[in-house]
């Protein structure tokens, strides 16, 4: 069995506006319970906090998270500010907005442009922050972005954000974006399995912006969490390698070039560890073309 370095740093580095990060980095969501939102059991707090806090002791410095991360028990940004605060100089944190839960974690109607700087405000105030190092705006199906986006635009020159990015975005939302303010990144699902999403990856690369997947683990399980059965070429690789699926389904997204970066997230200390661990792994140039076609169109 191949002994892998467990590191955020062997995965290499990306610059996000002026903050260099690692591309290995950490999604808030699961920290808030077993499942996604309201569902499932609550997370227990004193764990949760011991993840985050192992994550940034093992390298990450990257963290993804959200004001609508929030269980009956548990909200992302409460435990992110309360494991890592004061924080390090060289954490990045990004958050998104757009959507909208209600107290009982109903999802509303999304937010209007003249709505986002309560959700950017609620997110400081949920962690602690004068300012927001990165926040998306998350799409919510419409076809136009740029009264959304100028409003965020609008916060920046405030400097309440540092920098901006999009999230569940087509390459024309990026044009439309990239006409009003800088964009440093793009989130969107993507991963072995996951139809399409090549256009956008090709894209960022031109334009130099960070690539950074979400379900890239997970797969079709999406919020649920990860597949319940994995595909024949996954198995393989990780077999062939002796790690675990999550860590073959990691090097593999990042194997699809310099600018993307993962956040894969967990609420179990061992498996921070294994996802971790995917940044040493290296797969070969024939396990890449083996496992592109694993249930993922080409696009």
């Amino acid at each position: 069995m191949t002994t892998h370095t467990v590191s955020a740093t062997t995965a290499g580095t990306w610059t996000l506006g002026d903050r260099t990060v690692n591309r290995l980095g950490f999604g808030a969501m699961r920290l808030t319970g077993s499942a996604a939102f309201h569902q499932g059991t609550p997370s227990d707090r004193g764990r949760a906090i011991g993840v985050l806090r192992r994550a940034v002791g093992l390298g990450v410095n990257h963290i993804d998270t959200a004001a609508f991360y929030f269980s009956r028990l548990r909200s992302a940004n409460e435990l992110i500010n309360a494991a890592l605060s004061p924080y390090p100089d060289d954490l990045v944190i990004a958050t998104k907005v757009g959507p909208a839960r209600d107290a009982d974690g109903e999802w509303v109607t999304p937010a209007r442009p003249d709505q986002l700087r309560g959700q950017v405000e609620e997110n400081l105030r949920q962690l602690g922050r004068d300012h927001l190092d990165l926040v998306n705006l998350r799409l919510m199906g419409q076809e136009s972005i740029s009264e959304h986006f100028g409003a965020l635009a609008e916060l920046r020159a405030a400097g309440l954000i540092r920098h901006l990015g999009i999230s569940g975005a087509r390459p024309e939302h990026l044009t439309q974006a990239q006409e009003i303010a800088p964009v440093v990144c793009v989130q969107n699902r993507y991963g072995i399995d996951t139809p399409g999403g090549d256009e956008m990856l090709r894209a960022c690369a031109a334009h130099g912006i960070a690539f950074v997947p979400f379900f890239s683990i997970a797969g079709e399980g999406r919020e649920a969490g990860a597949v319940r059965t994995e595909h024949d070429q996954v198995d393989a690789v990780a077999r062939a390698h002796g790690v675990s699926p999550a860590q073959v389904r990691l090097a593999w997204t990042l194997e699809q070039g310099a600018h993307v970066l993962a956040i894969p997230g967990t609420g179990d200390p061992e498996h921070l560890v294994d996802n971790l661990a995917a940044g040493s792994l290296r797969l070969t140039a024939e396990e890449v073309r083996l496992l592109g076609p694993a249930g993922r169109p080409a696009s």
